[in-house]
């Protein structure tokens, strides 16, 4: 049983939001990390993926973007897709290591936590790390994604859309921390805490200009500049962004 959880979710390789969110008191002092995928795709791999790996009190869950860079690293295309650019350059950033860690990383996670009982942690959701799930997507949707949980899991955590938002789905507490490294919306590192039975959403601050760079002086990937300006800046609105995927919840 853990009593308070911070959730973050979808870093995507940005080591200087990380470290934002990593100093923030609740966080630090958090009992247990739980990160909900996508950990190493951008333009700081390795950086990140050291930095989470030197946690002694973080639990990563798999993201559809791990499982490609694992496939890039070892030859293959995933799903048969041109992987993004950044991906492809990211897997070779990789050692050994890093690529076994996101090999062997779980999905979904369970947890229990004090006030919430057992927690299902995911990416995608429950059933599928790559599934789109979005704070309007229909009740019937939601049922067949959930369809196979136990049903003590009453709550559900997930990432994949980099947007945030909580919401009962009959009964059911879902949560989306939003993304740290790729934010749709608004610009800061988003996450959320889990205490007392309670959920609040976060969002820090930092200093884009600043962690743009960052960004460009701590990596060598040939695109970063334009890369770090779109995403850090958060330049897709949360509107643009369900406009993008919403074909993909089933609607």
């Amino acid at each position: 049983m853990t009593d308070t959880v911070a959730v973050l979710a979808d870093i995507h390789g940005v080591l200087p939001v990380l470290d934002a969110v990593l100093r923030q008191p609740e966080v630090r002092d958090a009992d247990t990390i739980v990160v909900c995928g996508d950990h190493a795709a951008g333009p700081q791999p390795v950086q990140v993926l050291d930095r989470l790996s030197a946690l002694g009190n973080v639990v990563l869950v798999r993201g559809n973007a791990d499982r490609d860079l694992v496939a890039l690293a070892r030859g293959e295309c995933p799903a048969g897709e041109e992987p993004y650019p950044v991906d492809a350059w990211a897997a070779r950033q990789l050692q050994p290591w890093h690529v076994d860690l996101l090999a062997g990383l779980p999905h979904p996670v369970f947890l229990e936590v004090s006030g919430f009982g057992l927690v299902a942690f995911c990416h995608g959701t429950p059933r599928d790390d790559n599934e789109v799930v979005l704070v309007d997507t229909r009740l019937q949707r939601w049922a067949e994604a959930f369809a196979t949980l136990p049903g003590d899991v009453r709550t559900v955590v997930c990432g994949h859309t980099h947007m945030p938002f909580a919401r009962l789905v009959d009964r059911r507490l879902v949560i989306n921390p939003g993304s740290v490294g790729m934010p749709y919306g608004r610009p800061g590192g988003h996450w959320a805490l889990l205490k007392n039975g309670g959920v609040s959403l976060r969002r820090t601050e930092i200093d884009v200009e600043e962690a743009i760079a960052a960004v460009v002086a701590g990596s060598t990937y040939p695109d970063r500049a334009a890369w770090a300006g779109e995403y850090l800046r958060a330049q897709s609105g949360d509107a643009d962004a369900i406009a993008a995927f919403g074909h993909r919840d089933g609607r």
